[in-house]
């Protein structure tokens, strides 16, 4: 199937300064969709919140030299407040979730 076969849906972030906007494949909504009763919305941010835990995460814990070493108090703080709204929507710390912690 060609690529502009697939249908998709528009997605919209907003800010309180900015929007993007994406337009999605149904398909790949549906493969990572768990739940048939999961909507578009929910399963971008899902996405989205994984994304960003892991970002952050990764920033901590595998920047190159010692991690542990000279560690920014602010990345530390923003790793702390994104884990906290991961496990709010997740039910479990990003590192529990992933069977990975430091």
């Amino acid at each position: 199937m060609a690529t502009d076969e697939l249908e998709t849906t528009t997605v919209t972030v907003e800010t309180d300064d900015a929007t993007d906007t994406l337009e999605i494949p149904i398909a790949l909504i549906d493969l990572l969709t768990d739940e048939d009763s999961e909507d578009v919305p929910t399963v971008v941010g899902d996405i989205a919140m994984f994304g960003l835990a892991q970002r952050v995460h990764t920033a901590v814990h595998h920047s190159d030299g010692d991690p542990s070493a000279g560690l920014d108090a602010d990345l530390e703080a923003i790793e702390a407040a994104t884990d906290e709204e991961f496990q709010k929507r997740f039910g479990s710390s990003f590192e529990d979730l992933l069977d990975h912690s430091h």
